[in-house]
């Protein structure tokens, strides 16, 4: 919380996207439900914003707790439509209705750790389902690699106002992007709470437009 984005964010959207783009073409090709999922703790931004970018077909985040009734209803209505093939994001941290995010042993520095629930639903689906399913763990990989040019240019903004706060003598303040500035806020403010994807806010809603299951 504090920032309404931080640097890696970018990078890792668009290493997600990137898979999904690559894993269509074997989706359609191969008349496969493909499921990707991708890191986030219990925030889905990564999910929302890389399924909406690479045209998903389903997106479960943890934000909202998602039944398999609409899930399967997506499939097979894209697959009554002349679609054999389905896309779907799942955030680590999302959980059917009912049910927690899916851990496995040890723990990280923010809790324990989250996954599984790409295979799980994989599973599931593949027994609800005729069709293929495959499943990929996007993993580390989102943070890895050569930062897009947008994370390079903030993490730099963000060098150059914390040199300038030391200066000033500006402690116990967090560098933050209030787009398109970069500026302080208070560091109690910004620990303790999680930016977190409104189930009704403008990316869920954009999701929803562009008929985007989000199984609610």
């Amino acid at each position: 919380s504090g920032t309404d984005v931080t640097f890696g964010f970018d990078t890792a959207v668009i290493t997600a996207t990137e898979a999904i783009d690559k894993l269509h073409t074997t989706a359609e090709s191969h008349h496969r439900i493909m499921i990707l999922e991708v890191m986030g703790r219990s925030a889905g931004w990564i999910a929302i914003e890389s399924g909406i970018a690479g045209g998903a077909d389903v997106i479960l985040i943890p934000e909202i707790s998602f039944r398999m009734e609409p899930l399967l209803k997506a499939i097979t209505a894209r697959a009554s439509g002349g679609s054999q093939f389905s896309i779907v994001v799942v955030a680590e941290g999302a959980a059917p209705i009912g049910g927690s995010p899916m851990q496995v042993a040890g723990t990280t520095g923010y809790g324990a750790r989250y996954a599984g629930i790409g295979n799980w639903l994989g599973e599931e689906l593949a027994a609800m389902t005729e069709q293929e399913v495959r499943v990929t763990v996007l993993g580390h990989v989102q943070r890895g690699g050569s930062p897009s040019p947008f994370d390079r240019i903030l993490a730099t903004r963000f060098g150059v106002e914390a040199v300038q706060l030391v200066a000033d003598g500006g402690f116990g303040r967090m560098v933050a992007y209030h787009g398109p500035c970069v500026e302080s806020v208070p560091l109690a403010d910004a620990v303790g709470i999680a930016r977190l994807v409104d189930p009704v806010g403008e990316h869920a809603l954009t999701a929803r437009a562009l008929g985007i299951s989000l199984c609610e």
